[in-house]
């Protein structure tokens, strides 16, 4: 009987030997593969070729290898006599780690753009190969057209690591580890297997076929290719197992003859062909004058802040961590420090009165994600606000870092796909392009996008998206065409080097918010009738938000009650919380007439939501005074009277 350590010496050194052919140069004539032409280059110092077909097919559908090239290539052979492209890179004994996926990033962006191959690829994998083809499906499953995988390895645990049934490698674990600059634990927690988190790809409707040996040792199928479909079939991912059976079953069950090539051909030809060409991300973006700052910052200085302002769509998990992942990958000798500021409900007039607090008082930003478009809509923001609001926000953020870069965004939802369905460019929409033209400012419009690919028959609301906050296959598509946009700029930086900050322009509206801010509830003169909460909660057991419960909050529901603020600016208002007994409140500034206004929202019977009201805006600069009353008056719908002030709003 062979030693433990022997046994595994041995094994390693078989495993070397057998594919050493599959992992070398090729040792065929640099410009032929099997009776094909073959077209060498390289791809930052990694060799990589693909092959023509004689005659191809229209739209150059195309095959990627991942890992052992010349391994079982029957059904390569078969594809390119169809009229399929096969193309392959060497950046063996990487696992499919980050710095892989910026390499295979790469050749897509080359094959697809300088070679005109489809935008969509099917990928093939052989063992270790599938933590490359799942790492850059996962990634991208946008552009995949399906996954055909033999004798997979599909979580590091399994193999190289050993932990579980399979033999694994010990050596090969510790070359893992150093790649991913894990330690023990750190692999054993690792949580993006080719098994992990396969909503985004399921939600793509990936085709993905196995090929597996039932005794396979190597790479069990019960902890590979077993639980990758119990888990992708439960995301709503198609999926199917084709044990073979017949031959030899060599190297412990890993090796077996492929008995069906051309039924596999069959699938990857299925699957890819006629090629569907997407409308491209290009097509819903606008450079400007891209990220030259934000650029020199990560890879000069290596370290940067990203500050994310939005609503829920932005507070929401999905599309932000995909691109805080995009960057951290992108730039790994970095460091990052990311703000996620997005907070449900908020719109373009909030984000410019908390910019301040929830954005500039946690440091310099160097680039920072700005969405409002949405609730703009839903709030009932008119358009003079929403202009207002957001050159206050871009004035206010350059104000606080000249070199500050700033992406302005509009993501979707119905109404807006039905101004766009009648011909008619949505005002929010109108409004974050405006600004962005003006401030020459990165501009990403989600909303046409949606609008357009639906048209076009890529997708639909109901069954892809479902909902303006997106399932997972709208959030891999907000991600796509955001790291498009970022790419694009990466790669093409307009001008060479950063220039020094300019100065601003002159404003679009003088009576911009670029001065807003949280103005605090103490600085109000009041008596009877009113109170602060110092750390107020509800009591009728609806939800609240995030930020806007247990805190001090100044509130009234007694009709008559009455309190007084004195303030220096250019406008005013107050940022509220409006549950289900929301009332109406009277108020002026200065000797104004006063005016009524009803608290209560479409979803205060739900939920304790905050909301912001300008009750004063384009005021003469200097000393002013806002006079608030409680209105006997209510909402039908209401269940009170009350007025729960969080802040007052000011833009000096």
């Amino acid at each position: 009987m062979f030693s433990g350590s022997y046994y595994k010496l041995s094994l390693t050194l078989l495993l070397t030997i057998v594919f050493t052919f599959a992992n070398g140069q090729d040792r065929s004539p640099t410009n032929s593969w099997k009776g094909f032409e073959k077209v060498g280059f390289s791809v930052d110092g990694h060799n990589a070729y693909y092959v023509k077909p004689a005659h191809a097919l229209p739209g150059n559908p195309w095959v990627w290898r991942a890992s052992f090239p010349d391994w079982h290539t029957d059904m390569d052979s078969i594809l390119l006599t169809k009229g399929f492209f096969v193309a392959y890179i060497s950046d063996d004994d990487q696992y499919g780690s980050p710095q892989a996926m910026q390499v295979w990033d790469k050749l897509y962006d080359y094959l697809t753009t300088k070679i005109n191959l489809a935008p969509k690829v099917a990928l093939e994998a052989v063992s270790r190969g599938a933590l490359y083809a799942y790492g850059w499906a996962k990634r991208n499953p946008d552009k995949v057209t399906c996954v055909y995988a033999e004798t997979p390895v599909c979580d590091i645990k399994s193999w190289p690591g050993g932990k579980e049934k399979g033999i694994g490698d010990t050596a090969l674990w510790s070359q893992l580890k150093a790649v991913y600059h894990f330690t023990e634990e750190q692999a054993m927690a690792y949580r993006d297997n080719p098994v992990d988190n396969l909503e985004g790809l399921a939600s793509f409707r990936v085709p993905v076929l196995h090929v597996i040996g039932l005794e396979d040792k190597l790479a069990p199928p019960a902890e590979n290719s077993y639980l990758f479909a119990q888990r992708y079939i439960a995301a709503g991912g198609p999926m199917s197992i084709h044990p073979v059976t017949i031959g030899p079953q060599e190297l412990m069950g890993h090796h077996f003859p492929i008995d069906r090539p051309d039924y596999y051909a069959d699938f990857i030809f299925n699957n890819s062909f006629p090629v569907k060409e997407p409308l491209p991300y290009s097509n819903y973006y606008e450079k400007a004058s891209g990220l030259k700052n934000f650029y020199k910052a990560v890879t000069t200085r290596k370290m940067a802040t990203v500050t994310f302002l939005g609503g829920s769509i932005t507070y929401n998990p999905g599309w932000r961590q995909k691109v805080c992942r995009y960057l951290t990958e992108r730039f790994p000798d970095a460091e990052f420090h990311f703000i996620a500021a997005g907070i449900p409900s908020l719109g373009s007039l909030p984000h410019a009165f908390r910019l301040q607090r929830d954005v500039l008082d946690s440091g310099k930003t160097d680039l920072l994600f700005v969405e409002a478009a949405v609730n703009d809509r839903a709030n009932s923001t008119d358009s003079i606000t929403q202009v207002r609001a957001l050159e206050g926000i871009i004035r206010h953020a350059k104000k606080s870092n000249p070199d500050m870069d700033i992406v302005m965004m509009a993501f979707a939802d119905p109404d807006k796909t039905g101004d766009y369905n009648k011909g008619i460019v949505p005002a929010e929409i109108a409004n974050h392009r405006l600004l962005s033209y003006y401030y020459d400012l990165p501009f990403i419009n989600l909303g046409k996008e949606v609008s357009d690919k639906m048209n076009h028959h890529e997708f639909n609301w109901d069954d892809d998206f479902k909902d303006l906050h997106p399932a997972a296959f709208g959030q891999e598509l907000y991600f796509a065409t955001i790291k498009g946009l970022l790419q694009d700029c990466f790669d093409h930086q307009p001008g060479g080097l950063p220039e020094p900050a300019r100065s601003l322009p002159k404003p679009l509206d003088k009576a911009n918010l670029q001065h807003g801010k949280y103005y605090n509830i103490r600085n109000a003169v009041y008596r009877n009738g009113w109170t602060i909460t110092p750390q107020w909660h509800p009591s009728d057991g609806l939800p609240t938000r995030e930020g806007f419960v247990n805190i001090p909050v100044l509130s009234s529901d007694t009709p008559g009650a009455e309190l007084s603020l004195p303030f220096k600016g250019t406008a005013v208002g107050i940022a509220i919380v409006s549950g289900s007994d929301a009332g109406i409140i009277s108020y002026a500034v200065d000797k104004g007439e006063y005016r009524n206004l009803d608290m209560y929202t479409q979803w205060s019977a739900m939920l304790h939501l905050p909301w912001y009201l300008l009750l004063g805006s384009d005021l003469k600069p200097g000393n002013h005074v806002l006079k608030i009353r409680i209105s006997g008056q209510k909402n039908k719908a209401s269940k009170g009277t009350t007025c729960r002030i969080v802040n007052f709003l000011i833009n000096e």
